[in-house]
């Protein structure tokens, strides 16, 4: 009766045992380093199958001596009994060296829905597409751990991430499901130093307030009483008056020096003003020589006329 009821009980659903590890490198198998598979022992496979554990095979591995916990998947049952061989960077996340006991220990995994990950130095940004590397390389990874950092391997160089949040768990699987990816700051990173602040202030430079115009007496233009615009006037220079009567040479200077002044551009009393200002402006001089006293209009002129005499 005790053996019918040893046969019809329902196996156990936990597969726990302890091995020692081995980098993936003693079985010539170094490509497994780009990822978290291992490779375990014919025998697990049997008691796995037993227990009817289900597909996709995760597991956790445990360091006893160093409380280090980390998740992995498994690729071949083809190990040496009592042997796992596993990729070193789990071994050296774990603390374990070549030959020690390490607890494994299947594992049932909700999918991931998001991950941070933080890279330990700024070479990763400078990809050119850092996610769609990070996105090739993870599909080598069945599952992520919180604390765990993973390598990525680009263009012969080898990259190391911080896992440094995972939901919904702090440990999630990521097989065939879509899962956010935030990156925080690289650990080399560091923000640009702040000018210093003086202990006196800046200088500010005042701008120049409107000044005020200055009261200037009799600046303003000036205005005519017939309403004509003013011209400016400057005096002509005084000349002596001669109490004697001018000869006849005098009287010829008078017109020249009447021509002179206007064409100086200044302001002509006389008769002559009106016939002046239809002249060309750019006459020379001698065009104003050829002009005949004669054809002028006569004009006043003081003391200039003949000498008479009260005897026959």
């Amino acid at each position: 009766m005790a053996l019918e009821e040893e046969i019809y009980r329902d196996p156990p659903s936990t597969f726990e045992q302890n091995y020692r590890c081995y980098p993936v490198s003693f079985i010539e198998k170094s490509h497994l380093e780009k990822g978290d598979k291992i490779i375990m022992p014919p025998s697990a496979l049997d008691r796995l199958a037993y227990l009817q554990i289900d597909y996709p095979m995760l597991f956790e591995l445990k360091n006893p001596f160093a409380s280090k916990v980390s998740h992995c998947g498994v690729l071949e049952f083809i190990a040496d009994e009592g042997l796992i061989y596993i990729p070193y960077w789990m071994m050296e996340n774990m603390l374990l060296q070549e030959g020690d006991i390490v607890n494994v220990k299947n594992a049932s995994l909700s999918k991931g829905t998001y991950v941070k990950l933080q890279p330990h130095t700024m070479d990763f940004l400078d990809i050119s597409n850092p996610k769609a590397i990070l996105e090739t390389s993870l599909r080598s990874y069945s599952c992520l751990t919180t604390g765990d950092t993973i390598m990525v391997s680009y263009n012969n160089k080898k990259f190391y991430i911080d896992i440094v949040e995972t939901k919904p768990s702090p440990a999630v699987s990521i097989i065939e499901t879509d899962c956010e990816v935030d990156f925080a700051p690289p650990l080399d990173y560091k923000e640009p130093e702040r000018p210093l602040k003086s202990k006196t202030p800046p200088e500010v430079e005042e701008e120049p307030a409107n000044k005020i115009p200055k009261f200037n007496p009799f600046s303003g233009s000036a205005r005519r009483l017939d309403g004509k615009p003013a011209e400016p006037v400057t005096a002509p220079p005084v000349q002596p008056q001669k109490t004697e009567a001018t000869t006849s040479d005098t009287t010829a200077s008078v017109p020249s020096s009447s021509g002179s002044r206007k064409r100086s551009g200044k302001l002509v009393f006389g008769s002559n003003a009106d016939q002046n200002s239809n002249a060309a402006p750019k006459a020379t001089m001698k065009e104003a020589k050829q002009d005949s006293p004669k054809k002028e209009e006569p004009k006043f002129q003081a003391f200039t006329g003949k000498k008479y005499s009260l005897k026959n």
